[in-house]
């Protein structure tokens, strides 16, 4: 296949299995102005596929640059009333949403922690509603990422801008599986493989995991009705989507008070334009406790007070680490594919689609069954060929679920 006739198949793969758009549906667009030319086919295809509107909501990220460098302190204590109510609209006419990244790992770097901070609670509290519709699947939503030259050239280190975007663009091809026969098909086949893995998880109904690697001794508690699942998500009304693409995870959520002992990242977790690396985590109760990271420390200790929930887990997710993105042997320094080259957690918000009967939950009674809320969620990267996980039955029986970075059943 051509390099267009690729992009062709991913921007339609995007269109029709990501955010699967339905017939009359509102589509919400957030793009960079470094996607203009696969943000234009994404657009195409969904009026072929039925949208009623579809609305591109573009940033460039030299001006996005150029406001946390500039603009007065109270601007990111701020967020503006007309981007919520936009929300609140596709959200109440059954919409859509989508995000094309092409993020520039080191796009902050430099600017000062608190006003990254700031502007991470001004949004955090003014898209509540928004937040929770899309944890909680009520409405479809879906990431593809596309290749800028900044973040190319973080990936391909050496190469020329030109080379390091089309190296990346074959990685990406590659990992979503475009090029290789119909990528629908493969999708298929690819999610009823991780959902027979979700459905031997559901069944042994573990009562905690324990997981054992270089730097990290950790027991997560989970909740009594929890639920395992996958990228394969639906909404109320049943529609299918995949909210990651791509996606080799399966996940739920964790007993908020239930995590103890300390854990340490495997791969640089990227945080508002800005690196955090060589960090390890020690909780108590649930509780981060000690945070302490070789770079990036003044920011991780900005994101872990965001508020009270950003101190506690929300998720925790299985990976292999012989799957397509790890066996690439590339750090994307970009969490929708370092996420899914390794075990990860989540620090903040959990899943409501986790726990059987919490999906049409309010905040206060997620709390209540021991599920964590935040105005945060960001997953990091702890998994290895070096890391055994346990799960651990009522009874006090542990069993093998990983395996030096594997499946062990």
């Amino acid at each position: 296949m051509t390099f267009q006739e690729k992009l062709e198949q991913y921007a339609e793969l995007t269109v029709k299995v990501g955010i699967n758009v339905q017939e009359g549906q509102i589509l919400l667009v957030s793009a960079t102005t470094d996607t203009l030319d696969f943000t234009r086919l994404v657009v195409k295809k969904a009026y072929e596929a039925g949208a009623k509107r579809v609305q591109v909501n573009y940033t460039d990220p030299v001006q996005t640059r150029m406001h946390f460098e500039l603009a007065p302190d109270e601007a990111f204590r701020e967020y503006p009333e007309w981007s919520v109510a936009q929300r609140d609209e596709v959200i109440e006419t059954g919409g859509a949403f989508l995000w094309i990244d092409a993020e520039d790992p080191d796009l902050l770097t430099g600017i000062s922690p608190k006003r990254l901070s700031d502007a991470q609670k001004a949004a955090g509290n003014a898209l509540e509603r928004y937040r929770s519709a899309i944890v909680s699947d009520k409405v479809a939503w879906s990431i593809v990422a596309v290749p800028s030259p900044e973040w190319a050239s973080k990936v391909f280190t050496g190469s020329s801008d030109e080379k390091a975007v089309e190296k990346l663009w074959e990685a990406i091809f590659k990992i979503v599986r475009i090029g290789e026969g119909d990528a629908v098909a493969k999708w298929k086949d690819h999610i009823a493989t991780l959902e027979t893995k979700a459905a031997a998880l559901n069944d042994k109904r573990y009562k905690k995991l324990h997981y054992r690697a270089p730097g990290t001794d950790l027991t997560v508690e989970l909740p009594d009705k929890h639920i395992w699942t996958t990228g394969a998500a639906k909404t109320p009304a049943g529609i299918p989507f995949i909210a990651n693409m791509p996606t080799e995870e399966v996940y739920t959520v964790p007993l908020k008070h239930g995590v103890n002992g300390h854990v340490t990242n495997t791969k640089p977790l990227v945080y508002q334009g800005n690196e955090i690396d060589g960090f390890t985590l020690t909780f108590d109760g649930g509780k981060i406790i000690k945070a302490e990271a070789r770079k990036g420390q003044e920011l991780l200790d900005e994101m872990i007070v965001s508020d009270e929930g950003a101190a506690y887990l929300g998720e925790v997710a299985l990976v292999p680490h012989r799957s397509p993105i790890s066996d690439s042997g590339i750090i994307f320094y970009n969490t929708l594919f370092d996420e899914n080259a390794s075990n990860h957690l989540a620090i903040g918000d959990s899943y409501p689609t986790c726990v059987e009967g919490a999906r049409g939950l309010e905040r206060s009674e997620l709390q209540g069954i021991g599920l964590n809320t935040s105005i945060v969620h960001e997953d990091f990267m702890i998994g290895s060929a070096e890391m055994d996980i346990d799960g651990i039955l009522a009874d006090g029986t542990a069993e093998p679920i990983f395996r030096s970075g594997s499946w062990a059943f």
